[in-house]
């Protein structure tokens, strides 16, 4: 039997949240020793997952990329391979590729009070290897990479054309030519779109209701004007501050003037289709701006393929597959060689690991979380998870930041153990996520609760959590420091009492 592993801290995934982990480590901690556990056999994560055409970030590099190392390149909405490149390229420069270990698919992690440790057992080859560690970062992102969402198509099975979802894009898939239908409306569809729209015959969008789309330069000019003026570090967080702040200003907007908010985002999409095109119908939803992600296209990239020709929107719902295309409900008949089922994600709770806490599997729906990055009753385990309304990333680096600030405080005060502890009986649970995408809403049950009350909240507003993540003090009275070496161990549970 392989010998067991001891690590002070164990990362789950490496992708950008996992490579993040590692900086901040090596940083802020340089004496505790680290392991980040990839389930696949390369790094990256979504940026090396995803490969269908034209993927790219649906925010700016100067927010989705990490605080510490800017981005340097001439656009600002970026392609997948220049994201991932970026990725990989922070990870060598500092010697994080070094403590990644690939294809260690993590299943379970089983706390000890009593060893003030956590036990950690991955698949490696169709065998389990353990390993032990006093903290464990999830950064595996929030959805499965098994496979995304695609629902039960009636009379899919006739269809003799190929379907595919665009987190298995086949590699010999050639589309040239053909007629394409793209089903969906988020991000990934508007990205498809365009992209596809150059060498295929017609790309149809279609779409059972409208998605705000919003379009916008792909190269940042102040961006690229400063970096020829000022040191790379200091441009960088110039423009990277001003994008914070513009994207926090336009969501407190659209939260407090809702119907001003919407209509000049319809106004924005008439002067680029027309006054002749039917907005209202394909590109008016029936939501506030924000209930749902914004959708982003550089240099309005799906407008111009819409008044070219070469693509088109309908909305409508789909009465069934055919062995052409699809059926709608309409009547209308849409033939297809190819559709793109661009129907969402698979959410998945805590990278899919199973948690335990002396013995006891921990439920997650049951689970108020504190400070969106870490558990009522479970010890030493924080998660990465980013701002819906902004940059994944910019959430990311304060939860690392705040993580090695804990990992500080148990080394200086000769504690093993944080653990949240929630003794308010007037938290009230609330969903983790509050958006009305069909993906999200599929999933939530599933998920953590956030409370109605700091620090149980999640405040989406990278402000508040700057000052709550990074200057706050530990000892708040939430989160209990115990467990000294040496001394009787107490559960989570004698914690609450």
């Amino acid at each position: 039997m392989a010998a067991v592993e001891h690590f002070d801290v164990l990362i789950v995934g490496a992708g950008l949240s996992g490579v993040g982990a590692g900086y901040h480590l090596k940083t802020a901690c340089p004496d505790r020793s680290y392991v980040i556990l990839e389930g696949r056999d390369a790094i990256g994560g979504t940026w090396d997952l995803f490969r269908y055409p034209g993927i790219r970030s649906d925010s700016d590099m100067y927010t989705l990329g990490y605080a510490f190392k800017p981005w340097t390149e001439a656009k600002a909405i970026a392609d997948g391979p220049s994201i991932l490149k970026y990725v990989r390229d922070t990870a060598a420069e500092n010697g994080i590729d070094r403590h990644i270990r690939y294809n260690h698919m993590v299943k379970r992690a089983s706390w000890s009070t009593a060893d003030a440790q956590w036990t950690v057992e991955a698949e490696v080859a169709g065998k389990v290897q353990k390993f032990t560690a006093n903290f464990v970062f999830l950064c595996g992102g929030y959805y499965s990479y098994e496979g995304g969402y695609t629902p039960d198509y009636p009379g899919v099975e006739s269809f003799s054309g190929a379907l595919v979802h665009p987190q298995k894009w086949p590699k010999d898939l050639d589309y040239s030519g053909k007629k394409v239908v793209v089903i969906g409306s988020g991000a990934t569809a508007v990205t498809l779109v365009p992209e596809m729209a150059k060498t295929a015959g017609h790309v149809t969008m279609l779409q059972r209701s409208p998605t705000y789309v919003v379009s916008r330069p792909a190269e940042d000019k102040m961006a690229n004007w400063l970096r020829t003026k000022l040191p790379g570090k200091l441009a960088y967080d110039i423009v990277r501050w001003r994008n914070v702040l513009f994207g926090m200003y336009f969501f407190n907007l659209a939260r407090k003037k809702p119907e001003a908010v919407k209509a000049n985002i319809i106004k924005m999409v008439r002067d680029q289709l027309g006054p002749d095109y039917d907005v209202d119908r394909h590109f008016t939803p029936t939501y506030n701006p924000w209930d749902q992600r914004l959708c982003l296209v550089p240099d309005a990239d799906m407008f111009n393929e819409i008044k070219s020709g070469r693509a088109s929107v309908v909305t409508d719902h789909i009465e069934s597959f055919t062995p052409t295309g699809i059926r709608l409900k309409s009547g209308q008949e849409l033939e297809a060689d190819v559709v793109v089922s661009a129907t969402g994600l698979v959410l998945e709770v805590w990278n899919g690991i199973e948690v335990s806490v002396d013995g006891a599997r921990v439920d997650a729906s049951k689970t108020l979380a504190y400070k969106g990055m870490m558990y009522e009753g479970v010890p030493n385990l924080a998660s990465a998870f980013g701002y819906t309304n902004a940059s994944w990333t910019l959430k990311c680096d304060l939860t690392c930041e705040y993580v090695c600030r804990v990992l500080n405080h148990l080394k200086a005060t000769g504690q093993r153990q944080a653990t949240p502890v929630n003794t308010d009986p007037s938290v009230t649970f609330e969903p983790w996520l509050d958006f009305s995408s069909g993906y999200v809403q599929r999933a939530m049950a599933r998920f953590p609760k956030q409370g109605n009350k700091v620090p149980w909240k999640l405040n989406q507003n990278y402000a508040m959590d700057l000052m709550s993540l990074r200057y706050a003090k530990l000892e708040d009275g939430v989160l209990r420091f115990s467990n000294r070496a040496g001394q009787a161990a107490a559960s989570p549970e004698k914690l609450a009492a």
